[in-house]
């Protein structure tokens, strides 16, 4: 009887388990982000899937119940998810998280824009008003999101803001290093070694950051396939500045990128789409993957 009374009490005084930060996160790159700089204080899920086209998210119902119950929307912004993302947002029926909400951030606020244009035609493809939105290809700039997530989780959670700081700073320290050696890495190699092909022009975020060029892209205008034309002049292009190299999305088709390295002596990398180790793992993979074929 004693026994069964002290353990009453004992359950009776013990403190109600803290309530989690529930974020969803547009991109698995996001939510990888997300769950190294909250820790055990989120649970973070991604509506895209990896290796799914964050241009073109098949907006499924059970999109819609996790943003439903969601605290903070993390959005990589610039549009890129603008095709799909705001029906889904709408039908969640989550004030919150609807867009300028308290539980809404878009990432691109947090990094350095790049190629804004200064107009905008649609007979140019599929070009971004605010500027390339593919900027999570660079560590860099994913150190700067993974600082922004931290502000953002002390305003939900400003009990633990001293420990969403402090795993910022760790995560943001890893990448700085990663950064550095990778752009080390390819100053290494000579001039004529630096030149890539693109499918998509997905990577001018990757390739300021690495010191590279882009001497052309598969598709003649973004989110335009290529033509037979244009893939000849691709295969000049590449002839012409001895580039071996092409780099590509993996849920991009595959066929014609392999036929231009094969007939340019070169080959095909396709870069991880996201991580599947920690973050600064998976940046120092992607750009060891790009650097290891340019220096073959």
């Amino acid at each position: 009887m004693k026994t069964a009374l002290l353990l009453a009490a004992a359950l009776l005084g013990a403190a109600p388990a803290e309530a989690k930060v529930r974020v969803v996160a547009t991109l698995p790159t996001l939510a990888a982000i997300v769950s190294e700089v909250g820790g055990d204080r989120v649970d973070v899920e991604a509506l895209a899937s990896p290796g799914e086209d964050p241009h073109h998210v098949d907006p499924r119902p059970n999109l819609i119940v996790k943003l439903n119950r969601a605290d903070l929307l993390v959005v990589n912004g610039l549009d890129l998810e603008a095709g799909w993302l705001p029906p889904v947002q709408a039908s969640a029926r989550n004030g919150a998280i609807q867009t300028g909400g308290r539980g809404w951030m878009d990432a691109s606020a947090s990094v350095r824009r790049l190629e804004v244009p200064t107009r905008v035609d649609r007979a140019a493809g599929d070009i971004h008003a605010g500027g390339n939105p593919h900027f999570l290809f660079d560590a860099r700039a994913a150190a700067a999101v993974a600082n922004a997530v931290a502000a953002k989780l002390a305003e939900m959670d400003p009990a633990h803001a001293g420990e969403f700081a402090g795993r910022a700073a760790a995560v943001t320290s890893g990448l700085e290093a990663v950064a550095a050696e990778a752009r080390a890495r390819v100053g290494r190699l000579p001039a004529d070694r630096r030149k890539v092909v693109s499918y998509h022009r997905s990577f001018f975020y990757l390739y300021e950051w690495l010191g590279l060029e882009e001497v052309a892209t598969v598709e003649p205008r973004p989110g335009i396939p290529p033509d037979p034309g244009h893939v000849s002049s691709v295969l000049g292009r590449m002839k012409a500045t001895s580039t071996r190299v092409i780099v590509q999305e993996d849920f991009y088709p595959r066929k014609t990128g392999e036929t231009l390295a094969r007939l340019a002596s070169g080959e095909v990398v396709v870069v991880p789409a996201a991580p599947r180790e920690s973050v600064a793992a998976y940046y120092r993979r992607l750009a060891g993957e790009v650097i290891d074929a340019l220096s073959r």
